[in-house]
């Protein structure tokens, strides 16, 4: 993101883009400095928003700027030219691992309650909330982005449409699908007749139930619907379709 043409806010996200901070930045920063350009590191990562949110349970030391926040400021700003890389949306069970490593790091940063059972619990759950999921594109964006080709983009495709090649009959190409054993095969639905309130259950092999959300609230004509995937079918799927594609020697 950049603010002035003296100043670049370059952010630290997660997973595949931390690769883009240790080799793309150093590049940057030697450019940037030849050309008298400020460089700037700000943190949005997972952990970095998780920080940013509990100041009061943390060491001075510890605490974290919010910087989200200060760069959805920034976003709202005309001189703001955002060039955004993709970063991870946090899902709970990476949410939770998150926690479990900071924790394990010194922060004594609450734990996430999925049942919260009073106001502080509510707090700590809506605080954790607000960081989880795709938390970055609807503020560095602030409904600016938009993914679909330019006007003018369209204008010229139209005007000097691309023409394909001849199409062979005998081409090998083909679409494959599992025909069982996949989510599709498996779904299962129903509508609720009445308002009532459901629990999901993990049956192992052995017979073995394990409670995995004792309450699902459900309302009356709402349509509940259940899947799995057989891992072992999926499996299969695979090699039958590798083993078909070195026959009819076609990219897999």
């Amino acid at each position: 993101m950049t603010t002035k043409a003296d100043k670049i806010i370059y952010t630290k996200t997660d997973e595949a883009p931390m690769f883009a901070t240790y080799s793309f930045l150093p590049i940057i920063n030697a450019f940037s400095k030849a050309a008298g350009v400020t460089v700037e590191l700000r943190d949005i990562s997972l952990a970095g928003r998780i920080l940013a949110v509990f100041p009061e349970y943390l060491t001075p030391q510890q605490k974290q700027p919010d910087a989200l926040s200060e760069l959805g400021e920034l976003a709202k700003r005309p001189e703001a030219n955002i060039i955004k890389l993709p970063n991870i949306s946090a899902s709970l069970p990476q949410m939770q691992a998150a926690i479990k490593e900071l924790q394990s790091q010194g922060y004594r940063l609450p734990e996430y309650p999925e049942n919260p059972k009073d106001d502080k619990e509510k707090d700590i759950k809506a605080r954790y909330d607000k960081v989880k999921g795709s938390a970055v594109n609807p503020v560095l964006r602030e409904g600016n982005s938009d993914r679909r080709a330019p006007l003018s983009v369209k204008a010229h495709t139209r005007k000097h449409p691309h023409k394909m090649g001849a199409w062979a009959s005998d081409s090998k190409t083909h679409v494959s699908h599992m025909k069982g054993g996949d989510f599709r095969s498996n779904e299962k639905s129903m509508t609720m007749a009445a308002a009532t309130d459901a629990r999901i259950e993990f049956v192992g092999q052995d017979g073995k139930t394990t409670l995995l959300k004792p309450k699902v609230a459900l309302q009356a004509g709402e349509v509940i619907d259940a899947t799995f995937m057989s891992v072992k079918a999926l499996r299969a799927f695979l090699e039958e379709q590798i083993e078909d594609a070195k026959k009819q020697g076609v990219l897999f």
